[in-house]
C-alpha cells in the first residue's frame, strides 16, 4: 500500500478507485491527473526567462528588469500549476464536498454549477489565450487573428520550444471536457441537507 501511494505521488497518477458520489470513467481520472504533468515542462521552460535567457528565441524586444520579471515568471509557473491542480477536483470527493479545513463551508456539499461555471469559463479563457491553427508562412490563427510564430536562434531551439509548449494548447479543451463530465455525472443529485464529510488522506 505504502509503495502504490509512493508511485502515485512521484508519478502524479489517480486512485484505482473513485471516492465520488457517482464512479468517474477511468479516462477522465487520468486526463484530470496528467494535466499537471503535462504542463509542468512548459513551466520549466519558461524559468530562464526570468534570468534574460532567451532560449534561442529571436525577438527585438528587451526583457524588463529582474525585479520584474522572477517574480512574474515563477510566479506564472507556480499559478498555471495551480490551476492544473484543480482540474484533479472534478474527479475527486473534495470537488463535490469542500474539505473540512476551508472555514464557513468545510464538509458542505458543492453545488454543481459552482465548480462548473468557473472551469467552463476558465476553459474558454485558456483555449482563446493559448489555441491556435498553423496557416502556413511562420503564421497562426487564433480567435484574436493571424500572428507570427516566433523565430529560433536554430531548430533545436524550436524543437524544444514546440515539445514544452505544446500541451498547453490543449489545456483549455480538457478543462472544457472535465467540467462536462463532472456536470454528467453530478446532474442527477437530488438536495440533500449539508453534512461534514470525512475528507480522505490522498488527493
Amino acid at each position: 500500500m505504502e509503495i502504490s501511494r509512493v508511485v502515485r505521488l512521484v508519478l502524479h497518477t489517480g486512485p484505482s478507485e473513485s471516492d465520488t458520489e457517482r464512479p468517474v470513467p477511468r479516462w477522465v481520472m487520468r486526463l484530470a491527473y496528467a494535466m499537471p504533468l503535462l504542463l509542468l515542462p512548459s513551466c520549466l521552460w519558461r524559468l530562464p526567462f526570468a534570468f534574460h535567457f532567451d532560449m534561442g528565441q529571436q525577438h527585438d524586444t528587451g526583457m524588463p528588469s529582474l525585479w520584474v520579471s522572477v517574480p512574474y515568471v515563477f510566479a506564472l509557473s507556480v499559478v498555471s500549476e495551480l490551476i492544473a491542480f484543480l482540474c484533479i477536483g472534478l474527479v475527486r470527493r473534495w470537488g463535490e464536498v469542500a474539505p473540512a479545513w476551508i472555514p464557513l463551508i468545510g464538509g458542505r456539499r458543492v453545488p454543481p454549477l459552482a465548480a462548473v461555471v468557473p472551469s467552463v469559463l476558465g476553459g474558454l479563457a485558456l483555449t482563446a489565450l493559448f489555441g491556435s491553427v498553423p496557416i502556413g508562412g511562420g503564421q497562426h490563427l487564433t480567435v484574436f487573428g493571424v500572428g507570427e510564430d516566433i523565430a529560433y536562434d536554430n531548430g533545436w531551439w524550436g524543437a524544444l520550444a514546440m515539445i514544452c509548449t505544446a500541451p498547453i494548447g490543449i489545456w483549455g479543451p480538457v478543462i472544457l471536457v472535465l467540467a462536462g463530465a463532472y456536470y454528467l455525472r453530478r446532474r442527477q443529485e437530488t438536495g440533500r441537507p449539508p453534512a461534514i464529510v470525512e475528507q480522505p488522506a490522498n488527493v
